[in-house]
């Protein structure tokens, strides 16, 4: 092998190598993707207000860092450093005096110039180390300093008496103790700054939440305003409001309203002329084969008519789609109850249930089409029907089921295409135009909702309508 092909190989191998370490840290970076994505909550309210409360923390705990760091650790190592150098002093005096024999002097000095508290006792080995806390800057800022002046065996206590430190140093021929005030050797005012720093935290954070909820809520009434458009409602009362991104989302959405609404009305004027039109040349067939003799051609002809008028409606009812009508609050029990007297008229056995309050709103004449397309289909196919409605905060639900021969599970949705017609054991609307089933989920769908097709607990087919309330 020469020194070329190792070099090459030795090339691939760290390409592979780079080439792992990227999809590795590709797998990572997706794995904490997903988790976020699971953690994070998913309104925009919470997230922005995470958006604040996040950099607040961190910039507070790093002030709060920096000023214990510095602040704080430079205060105490200099205050520790003075208390240690009046307890030099007072060593240095207690050498230079050996005349004074009760230390006296020292006593005096001490408690009336550098306000400690100095007595002496028996040599004696210095008690045990006691319990240091966890952070505590005065404690290794003493026992710096200690050793640093004073070179000297000593024993200190910043944790058993709260207002006084408690100093123990080994001399030649006693054991000096002194009681210094904690303050004198510890900058104490972390409560207060703690209480200013979340003081201020909270205020920031309740004018971010008032402002915040005032920036969301034309969001909400723009979602609102949709929800309501789509499902055939009128907005009165809908204007832009907020921040200029989201009132120009509403502006949007008002122009989409109206150029929809615009669609609207000219479609149905048009469906309007070509009805008018299509049943005047109507009527007058009729009036002429009235006029006409009797005769099996001319009762074959009124047939002929009848059925093209019944499929004019049909395409018209199609094309048109209820559009004009206006939601109204409508008692579904009762309007259960009527396609039940209805059906029960053409000699089949029907039940209905149903739970929750029954006051929807909905458009009630196009709603009781949906309803009753089903309710005739089922009846066109089956003997026993039964309606179950529920009604929760969110959903209404109403199922159709029959005992009939049902649809294969692989046509149900194609059952749905404008003039189908099934050749199998069930057609949706035989004899008619196909558009049965469309016309429903068409209705359906105008309000935000949907139809869907499964088997029976009777046996047959169950229609599923659930709409948005």
């Amino acid at each position: 092998m020469t020194s070329l092909d190792i070099g090459m190989a030795t090339g691939r191998a760290i390409w592979r190598g780079i080439s792992t370490a990227i999809a590795g840290v590709g797998d990572g970076w997706r794995r904490i993707s997903r988790w976020l994505n699971r953690v994070m909550p998913k309104g925009l309210y919470a997230r922005a207000l995470l958006i604040i409360i996040i950099p607040m923390v961190i910039l507070q705990s790093v002030i709060a860092y920096v000023f214990m760091e510095r602040h704080w650790s430079l205060v105490t190592q200099r205050l520790s450093a003075g208390v240690v150098s009046d307890i030099g002093s007072l060593i240095d005096v207690t050498r230079g005096y050996p005349q004074d024999a009760d230390r006296a002097l020292v006593r005096r000095i001490a408690a009336e110039r550098l306000g400690l508290t100095v007595d002496f006792l028996p040599v004696t080995e210095m008690p045990p180390p006691g319990p240091k806390p966890f952070f505590s800057l005065l404690d290794q800022s003493l026992s710096e300093e200690l050793r640093r002046q004073i070179g000297r065996p000593f024993w200190i206590d910043t944790v058993g008496r709260s207002a006084l430190l408690e100093i123990r140093i080994q001399l030649d021929d006693s054991v000096m103790r002194i009681f210094a005030r904690r303050s004198a050797a510890y900058a104490s005012n972390s409560e207060i700054f703690l209480l200013w720093m979340i003081g201020t935290s909270l205020i920031l954070l309740a004018i971010a939440i008032v402002f915040l909820r005032n920036q969301i809520k034309p969001i909400l009434r723009l979602a609102d305003a949709a929800e309501s458009f789509g499902k055939g409602r009128d907005v009165p009362n809908f204007r832009p409001r907020g921040a200029r991104e989201v009132r120009r989302a509403a502006q949007a959405f008002i122009e989409m309203k109206n150029r929809v609404e615009r669609t609207i009305e000219q479609r149905t004027a048009m469906l309007a002329g070509v009805s008018h039109d299509l049943r005047t040349v109507l009527t007058r067939f009729k009036l002429e084969l009235a006029l006409a003799k009797k005769s099996p051609e001319t009762e074959s002809m009124k047939r002929d008519v009848d059925e093209m008028a019944n499929m004019l409606e049909a395409y018209l009812s199609f094309a048109r789609g209820d559009s004009g009508e206006q939601s109204a609050p409508t008692d579904m029990a009762a309007f259960l109850e009527e396609l039940k007297l209805d059906a029960e008229r053409h000699g089949h056995k029907v039940t209905i249930v149903f739970h929750g309050p029954p006051v929807v709103t909905v458009r009630a004449a196009a709603f009781k089409r949906c309803i009753a397309n089903l309710v005739s289909n089922a009846a066109r196919f089956a003997h026993d029907i039964a309606l179950t409605g529920h009604r929760d905060h969110r959903y209404l639900t109403i199922t159709v089921d029959d005992d009939g021969p049902g649809i294969p599970p692989h046509l149900r949705e194609e059952v749905f295409r404008p003039f189908l017609r099934l050749d199998d054991a069930r057609n949706q609307d035989e004899g008619g135009t196909g558009l049965g089933l469309a016309i429903a989920r068409d209705i359906a769908r105008s309000h935000g909702g949907d139809i869907t097709l499964e088997n029976s607990p009777l046996g047959g087919l169950r229609a599923t309508v659930r709409i948005p309330v």
